[in-house]
């Protein structure tokens, strides 16, 4: 696991709640815009310490996403002590054993992507009483080195999920770089359209204003918020 980054590391200009306002304030009127409700923000806090995530929940931020399951059940606990209401979302890869980890300390999981992991998590749902929302990671950029579901495999991904018992809310993706990311997310947009999903995890910090007016119901922003990650 990467060393996390300490409170001292580069930061985008402004205080944390001047970050956090700005960042909502583009959101809200992007939302406005394209005609949809303002989406949740996720700020993402991999590989950041609690002293540099600390600002961030001073300035009301109670949204936090993580890459790792051992990483989040490292630093989250002392912090869930002190601000309870904080919910962690869980955006990486998530290894099928450990999905009781997951389960137990995420409030959401957005990639879900795989027949294994359906049924570890159904496993998992079903031994710990607790159900995180889960969004299936869907591979819209048909590219190899992502993870995520092939679009062509999507329906069955989803009945499989239905079959066990596992209540899906919406589609994850992250667009191909360097590319235009509207066409991706108004594809992915129409994907959960066509299954009757209202949840849409797309937009990250260089692209969330295009994903919001396109519907994103959570944006996972974390550069903007933080800093640039060594």
């Amino acid at each position: 696991m990467k060393k996390a980054i300490a409170a001292s590391a580069p930061q985008p200009e402004g205080s944390a709640a001047e970050r956090l306002r700005e960042i909502q304030a583009v959101a809200a009127a992007e939302a406005r815009a394209g005609g949809h409700p303002a989406p949740k923000l996720v700020a993402i806090s991999k590989t950041f310490e609690a002293d540099a995530i600390r600002p961030l929940i001073h300035a009301g931020q109670r949204l936090f996403g993580e890459n790792r399951v051992q990483e989040a059940a490292a630093k989250w606990p002392e912090l869930i002590a002190e601000w309870p209401d904080i919910e962690l979302h869980l955006v990486g890869q998530l290894q099928s054993n450990k999905a009781a980890d997951a389960v137990r300390l995420f409030g959401a999981i957005h990639s879900v992507d795989r027949s294994s992991l359906v049924q570890a998590l159904a496993r998992a749902i079903d031994s710990e009483g607790r159900v995180p929302q889960l969004f299936v990671q869907v591979n819209i950029g048909d590219e190899l080195q992502k993870g995520g579901v092939a679009i062509s495999g999507l329906p069955a991904l989803l009945a499989e999920c239905a079959d066990s018992g596992l209540r899906i809310g919406g589609l994850m993706a992250v667009p191909p770089a360097e590319r235009d990311p509207a066409p991706y997310f108004a594809l992915l947009a129409k994907l959960a359209a066509r299954h009757g999903l209202a949840g849409l995890s797309m937009g990250m910090s260089h692209d969330y204003d295009i994903a919001v007016r396109l519907g994103a119901t959570h944006i996972r922003v974390g550069s903007a918020l933080f800093g640039g990650r060594f």
